[in-house]
């Protein structure tokens, strides 16, 4: 990393450490690697929901859509892109990207396809939820915003999103940050049954497959999302106004769409696009990412998640996880930004 942002980092950290890193401390568990002792938390000083937005909203044109996205930092910064996941938005790193912006990177926050102001430029373009054709309208974003290279990160959807993007173009991913790890999917291998309470689980999944879900879905996506978000995290106390702000972004005219065929498309019962067979092809042998990577885990995740020992192999560059404790739940950045924040600088220097 240049001087310049070396210089603006360490600057942004010595107020963090100032503020509350007293008040911080011991909320990461560190498995694998530690943190540099010389290098402060760099999100000591954030607060969960301080910050109503992710950055000023921006539209481009990429790949088969036009794209909405956040952006905050020096255009000439290195380049964060932050992925969020089902049912959740941009906001979700709206305390993340001040953090990043703050030291000294270009932070690019997108709403997938699907999602807020993202739109498809063509009526006739299939509305398509498989995991490669999310991956393939970030590098298109990539391409679009000028950035040959970026810092990876994500959660849920988003995870999956960059994991895919580290996987199949090493080379457009200089560092990956991945809540719950590797969640590269194969239909095939989703095929063969769960234990009963895994199953469960997944009952949203199951019930997605079915018209009434579809129906479902369409008719209750305010109450159905927050009902997710409260099982998933279920010690986090969230407000109305935190929930209603990013709900309304699944108010997109192609949302349920998405939605309905990306989880029908995971159990086999949707068909993906002959054009990303190749890809999928490449996704279903469960390739090994070789990027600096961390992963992270709530200690409260509710959703469904792997076990940490059963990924890290998968990781064959410079690996970390970290479990992120106080009652953590899935929706990680937007519960504990600071740790989020943190894993991205860390990866990005590893």
């Amino acid at each position: 990393m240049s001087e310049q942002i070396d210089s603006r980092r360490r600057g942004f950290l010595g107020i963090a450490a100032m503020t509350l890193a007293a008040a911080q401390a011991g909320t990461i568990g560190s498995a694998n690697a530690q943190s540099s002792p010389n290098k402060p938390a760099s999100g000591s000083g954030v607060v969960a929901g301080a910050h109503p937005s992710p950055g000023p909203l921006k539209q481009i044109d990429a790949g088969l859509l036009s794209v909405g996205y956040a952006e905050q930092g020096p255009a000439n910064g290195p380049a964060v892109i932050l992925l969020h996941g089902w049912p959740y938005d941009i906001h979700a790193f709206a305390d993340v990207a001040p953090v990043l912006a703050s030291a000294g990177y270009r932070v690019i926050v997108p709403f997938l396809r699907g999602y807020g102001t993202t739109r498809f430029l063509s009526d006739e373009t299939r509305r398509n939820g498989q995991q490669s054709v999310i991956a393939v309208d970030i590098v298109a974003l990539m391409d679009a915003l000028h950035i040959e290279k970026a810092v990876l990160g994500g959660y849920d959807w988003g995870g999956r999103t960059a994991n895919v993007i580290a996987a199949l173009w090493p080379e457009r991913c200089k560092a990956l940050v991945a809540v719950s790890g590797y969640l590269i999917g194969n239909p095939a291998a989703a095929a063969t049954p769960l234990a009963p309470k895994a199953e469960l689980a997944w009952w949203y999944q199951f019930y997605f497959a079915t018209e009434r879900g579809r129906l479902g879905y369409q008719a209750n996506r305010h109450d159905f999302a927050k009902l997710i978000w409260q099982n998933a995290s279920p010690k986090w106390n969230f407000d109305d106004v935190t929930f209603d702000r990013s709900a309304d972004a699944l108010n997109n005219a192609d949302h349920v769409a998405i939605v309905i065929h990306n989880y029908r498309w995971r159990l086999g019962l949707a068909e993906g696009e002959s054009k990303y067979d190749a890809l999928e092809k490449r996704l279903a042998a469960a390739p090994t990412i070789t990027v600096p990577t961390i992963t992270l885990e709530g200690d409260a995740n509710g959703a469904p998640h792997p076990e940490p020992a059963s990924y890290a192999g998968k990781y064959t560059g410079k690996y970390a996880h970290r479990t992120v404790k106080g009652g953590v739940g899935h929706n990680l950045p937007q519960e504990a930004p600071q740790a989020f924040a943190q894993a991205v600088i860390d990866a990005d220097t590893f």
